[in-house]
Parts: structure tokens; C-alpha cells; sequence
């Protein structure tokens, strides 16, 4: 199985590409505020180096936190949006094995249908002035 990782819980993002249990592929960058801006191009690249079209995606992972508000709701949202456009299964997942965690969890059959973050804390909502 083919399998795009994502995780953009801190200013350098990361994505690898992985053919059942071996890697493809990695690619970093530092992304901070221009993640939004360069995730797409970057899920092109990596996947162009590692011979894979988007079609033969099998199932993504995704790193569901603790970490950065937006960045998180960034990658989560790609990873959600392009399970669901190439009716593939997405897996969250959390800690220093996130990797090896969500590629087990793919292999096994599991599918979130819509990877959630998980922030560490609640947001920090700014209250509108009076």
C-alpha cells in the first residue's frame, strides 16, 4: 500500500512517503506561516520523487498533536480532504510513534474517516472588544 504522512504541528513541516512499511521518501521545510500556502505543492513533490500518482494512494497518516493550533487544522484538513477526494482511508495518531503507529494501523484496516486534532489545551479564542 501506498501511504502519504503528514505532520504540521510545529514550524517544520513534514511529509514522507512510504510503500507498505518502507520509506519512499521525506521532505521538510520550514513552513511556519506559509503552510497553507505550500502544503499542496510540497504533497506534489514528494510524491513525484517517490513515483507515486495520487491514485495510487492507498491511505494517509496523519499527526493528529499536540502542537500548533493552525498548523494542525491545516494538515488535518489536507489529509481529511484528500482521503475523502480519492475515497482512500485516513488514520490519526499521536506520540513519538506516530509514524509506525498510523502504517500498523492502515495495514490492519483502519480507517478514522475524518482524522480530529487533538490541541494539548483549548484554544486561545480572543474575546471581540467593547
Amino acid at each position: 500500500m501506498n501511504i502519504l504522512a503528514i505532520r504540521t504541528d510545529k514550524p517544520e513541516a513534514e511529509l514522507y512517503a512510504y510503500k507498505d512499511k518502507v520509506e519512499l521518501g521525506q521532505l521538510k521545510w520550514q513552513a511556519h506561516l506559509k503552510l497553507s500556502g505550500t502544503i499542496h505543492q510540497k504533497i506534489e513533490e514528494i510524491l513525484n520523487k517517490s513515483s507515486i500518482s495520487l491514485s495510487e494512494l492507498g491511505g494517509i497518516v496523519v499527526f493528529e498533536g499536540p502542537g500548533s493550533f493552525t498548523g494542525l487544522r491545516i494538515g488535518i484538513t489536507v489529509a481529511n480532504a484528500l482521503a475523502y477526494a480519492q475515497a482512500i482511508p485516513v488514520v490519526a495518531c499521536a506520540g513519538d510513534d506516530w509514524l509506525n503507529e498510523g502504517i500498523d494501523r492502515l495495514a490492519s484496516g483502519n480507517n478514522d474517516k475524518i482524522a480530529k486534532p487533538e490541541y494539548g489545551a483549548p484554544p486561545h479564542i480572543t474575546q471581540p472588544r467593547k
